[in-house]
């Protein structure tokens, strides 16, 4: 396999791959962040970046994990008393729905099955029941159980509410698959570095709109370092307000001009035919889905019956060299998740599905013949040369 990595392969739902540019990026020399060199990358990365997240409105850049820029989108909107509407539907939802708490809001809870989307006429009926709601927060994409939640439905219909934001955890989604902040009509959204923008963990990006900003001049949790407004008035002088991410900022600038030379529906289309290969050859060798609302961002399949899935992805990491990630909670041991962000080859691909098939003959020799692993992996060879 031709591989960045000679024979290690980063299949998780975050972090990923890195794209070779980026590394190299990466092992530039260091500047400082106060300079006219790095205003210009600034500049050009604050400008860039909008087109990820397909809006007019700015775009802020935090040093932090995707969860500081949870927190952000929270206390920049939001005060303490404030009703807000958490959609929960696995580890990620409910550690937005704690951090809402944490602030003093008053959170009421839609739980979804996991594995599930959610209804939207559910959100609706508890928006008709509690129209002072300030804010219903849900994830694009639940990375627990690789569930893809109606977004655009559910933007929709909070449009209708003057008073209520409609805020979106895209950390597992934006930059994978079409999440267009402005057309849509979401009023925060938030990235993180360690996906679909294949960077290292470390940085986050958010973005509010105009609907928003109304309510962030005057919201009442307590905020300093991620005071939005402190940002908005940097950027204005061509600078961040803390110290900058360099590193990181540098390597961004990098793979926006990749995004922006391949477009977002190339990019789009490759995360899409990644998803879609992982989900039929996964069947294939005898996984079954796990979301009724699969994501293209990463697919989470249930292992075989008597089969162990924490079992399955260390063997897979230990004598294959391949990363994925196990099910947590109530999936722990039922589920592996399967990443698609990042710089990933067709050889990975075809590794992975080869890999897999060996493995569930590891720990179940019965289960399929080498015979079998053969034609499942010269059918997915083909299945890649005629779908580019």
């Amino acid at each position: 396999m031709t591989s960045l990595n000679d024979d290690y392969s980063l299949l998780a739902p975050g972090p990923v791959n890195l794209h070779p540019e980026v590394r190299k990026a990466l092992a530039l020399p260091m500047i400082h962040h106060r300079t006219p060199e790095f205003d210009k990358i600034l500049k050009r990365v604050l400008t860039n970046i909008k087109t990820v997240f397909q809006t007019e409105q700015d775009v802020y850049l935090l040093t932090s994990t995707g969860s500081g820029g949870m927190e952000a989108l929270l206390v920049n909107v939001l005060s303490p008393g404030d009703h807000i509407i958490a959609i929960v539907s696995g580890k990620f939802g409910e550690r937005w729905a704690e951090m809402a708490k944490t602030f003093g809001t008053d959170v009421s809870t839609i739980h979804v099955p996991w594995g599930e989307a959610v209804q939207v006429s559910e959100v609706e009926t508890l928006l008709k029941k509690k129209p002072n709601t300030r804010a219903v927060l849900c994830q694009a994409c639940e990375t627990s159980t690789a569930v893809a939640h109606p977004i655009q439905e559910l933007a929709s219909l909070v449009k209708n509410y003057s008073e209520t934001l409609f805020l979106v955890d895209g950390i597992t989604a934006l930059g994978a698959y079409p999440l267009p902040m402005d057309s849509w009509g979401i009023d925060g959204l938030v990235a993180g570095s360690q996906k679909a923008f294949m960077l290292p963990t470390g940085m986050a990006f958010i973005s509010f709109s105009q609907k928003a900003w109304k309510f962030i001049e005057t919201a009442q949790c307590p905020r300093f370092y991620f005071d939005v407004r402190k940002e908005k008035a940097a950027n204005k002088n061509g600078e961040t307000f803390f110290s900058s991410n360099v590193a990181l900022v540098r390597a961004l600038d990098v793979v926006l001009e990749l995004i922006q030379t391949q477009g977002l529906t190339q990019l789009f289309h490759t995360i899409h035919r990644r998803a879609e290969f992982v989900r039929h050859f996964g069947q294939k060798l005898g996984f079954t889905l796990y979301s009724k609302s699969p994501s293209d961002s990463v697919t989470a399949l249930q292992v075989p019956p008597q089969m162990d899935g924490q079992k399955i992805r260390l063997h897979l990491e230990q004598v294959h060299k391949i990363t994925i990630m196990g099910g947590q909670d109530q999936a722990k041991g039922k589920i592996i998740r399967i990443g698609h962000m990042g710089y990933i080859q067709d050889e990975e691909q075809l590794r992975l599905i080869e890999c897999l098939g060996h493995t569930l003959r590891h720990f179940d020799p019965d289960f399929m013949s080498l015979e079998h692993i053969s034609n499942i992996t010269q059918e997915a060879k083909n299945y890649l040369e005629q779908n580019p």
